[in-house]
């Protein structure tokens, strides 16, 4: 690939004109703090899983719309996915975020223990309700200016649809949504704010299905009749785990038996298991997706059932982009980390004690919030990566430029993907961090339209370092699709309480104020002593 020779066309500005416009981005941002507040509550109280994030879509698009976007739903075939545009000519700057939750996950904010919103429901267990209003506010704020200063670029926001099932990324790359883009920048939740360049250390991904298909038969009266196809998931589960012993330390493969039959006087004609295959290379991942299928197809055998499998997802190892991390740096270092309050310090240690495993490992502290700033991070080598978790933005990056922007919302030292993760996410916490990223955010923008050169170096290190060895082959094909009816059940069965306690602003300051939470609410601690 190579630089868009359009970019060449940006506007320059001098240091002191670009500075005075990002101390202006600074105050425009704080003076809309309540409405970056609304949008980070109003995402949380909707809770909704992936590829079924239709209440969070609209709501997300209303306002850009109101705001002069030009909305595009459904792209890529995905009724929840969507691209808003905003100003004329190059560059083109993509800005995204992902907006799916976890699976019985809801949490009331604010509360340092489980306290359930709904028993049972999904919520956001890993703070992806913050990110869309940190990139909104965001630009909304530089659109001011770049009107103003009659700035050429253009702007596009998008979303992470099931982010959580690595489901979407891959395809918005292979249908051409980032054909023209000059640089993306991404956001997501954490508990300081950072940004990195190089390969990030994680794990790349395959997701599939394993489907088998038996014989039905009396269970007591003629199990001989029956074909099972829950005998044959549980071999090859059988077989998948004997294989982990001759695997390298840097996988990840993890399965959930999605159907098991439906009662035991029946021997299963269907069955299904949902595997994650994750790895630090490509060719690890494809090697790994492949002995999946060769035991698949041996349990198949032993059985007698039929098999048939399907991609549900998939990811590359992530790589992200110098230049752009280098100038987004200088912005971090310029905002610095939130004031956090004696309040938002109680809830973070009660939450860390409230999580702490009887070994007491050491990244369970109970040290509360971040008060330094974490350092530029710089790349993990390949060979000593333990391995880890999936992020299908990496696709993304091996397309276009791209960082990621991590922002401090959430509380350090708690599980992932687990209630606890909610608990800051709707409370002054998160609020003041999205706050100071998004601040972060469109100054890093402003310098992507203003200084040429960025966006130049950032294609030259693409080029150059990134992609001179490792070339980008998708992990779907050209007729994969994606699974857009996961999660359909879930939501519906959930959703008409949960719509219940959604946010309502125009009633309530805070969604805290709604669910009538006192701020911070923590375990009374048990007095000691043989007092009378």
């Amino acid at each position: 690939m190579s630089l868009p020779s359009q970019v060449t066309a940006q506007t320059k500005m001098t240091p002191a004109k670009i500075d005075a416009l990002k101390t202006e981005l600074a105050k425009e941002i704080d003076a809309n703090q309540k409405a970056t507040q609304e949008m980070v509550d109003m995402v949380f109280s909707f809770g909704e899983l992936g590829f079924q994030e239709y209440e969070t879509s609209k709501y997300l698009t209303d306002i850009l719309r109101k705001n002069g976007f030009t909305i595009e739903m459904g792209i890529a075939g995905i009724p929840t996915a969507w691209t808003a545009k905003w100003g004329t000519g190059k560059p083109l700057i993509a800005v995204g975020s992902d907006i799916d939750c976890i699976p019985k996950a809801s949490q009331k904010p604010g509360v340092a223990y489980h306290d359930p919103i709904v028993e049972g429901a999904p919520g956001h267990g890993e703070g992806h309700n913050s990110g869309q209003p940190l990139n909104i506010t965001a630009v909304l704020a530089l659109k001011k200016i770049m009107e103003r200063e009659k700035l050429p670029g253009t702007i596009m926001v998008w979303p992470g649809v099931a982010e959580e099932q690595l489901g979407t990324k891959a395809y918005y790359v292979r249908d051409g949504f980032f054909k023209d883009v000059d640089a993306c920048i991404f956001t997501h939740v954490g508990n300081n704010m950072s940004v990195s360049y190089g390969d990030g250390g994680g794990n790349g991904m395959v997701s599939a299905r394993f489907n088998f298909e038996g014989q039905a038969s009396h269970a007591g009266a003629a199990p001989w009749r029956g074909k099972s196809a829950l005998d044959a998931v549980e071999l090859m589960n059988i077989g998948w785990n004997y294989h982990r012993e001759h695997m390298q330390t840097t996988q990840r493969s993890h399965y959930v038996i999605t159907d098991g039959g439906d009662q035991p006087n029946v021997v299963p004609s269907k069955a299904s298991v949902w595997y994650y295959f994750r790895e630090r290379t490509y060719p690890k991942i494809v090697e790994m997706y492949n002995d999946g299928i060769r035991i698949a197809e041996a349990a198949a055998q032993m059985t007698g059932a039929k098999m048939s499998y399907e991609v549900l997802g998939s990811a590359w190892p992530g790589h992200f982009n110098k230049p752009l991390a280098e100038a987004m740096y200088e912005n971090i270092k310029a905002v610095g980390l939130p004031k956090w309050s004696e309040a938002d310090q109680i809830l973070a240690k009660a939450a860390q004690k409230e999580m702490q495993n009887p070994e007491g490992d050491s990244l369970l502290s109970t040290k509360g919030l971040a008060t330094t700033l974490s350092p530029l991070a710089k790349p993990t080598a390949t060979a000593s990566s333990g391995g880890g978790g999936s992020d299908d933005i990496a696709d993304i990056s091996w397309n276009v430029p791209t960082i990621t922007l991590r922002f401090p919302a959430n509380i350090p030292g708690l599980p992932g993907h687990h209630w606890a993760n909610a608990i800051a996410m709707a409370t002054p916490i998160a609020h003041k961090g999205v706050t100071a990223a998004a601040k972060v955010q469109a100054m890093t923008l402003l310098d992507l339209f203003v200084k040429p050169d960025v966006i130049k170096s950032a294609w030259t290190y693409f080029n150059d370092v990134q992609t001179k060895d490792t070339k980008y082959t998708a992990l779907i094909s050209k007729t994969d699709k994606p699974a857009i009816y996961l999660n359909e059940k879930i939501m519906n069965e959930f959703r008409p309480e949960m719509k219940k306690y959604y946010y309502d602003p125009s009633k309530y300051g805070t969604y805290l104020e709604q669910l009538g939470i006192k701020y911070p609410t923590v375990r009374e601690e048990k007095s000691s002593g043989s007092g009378k």
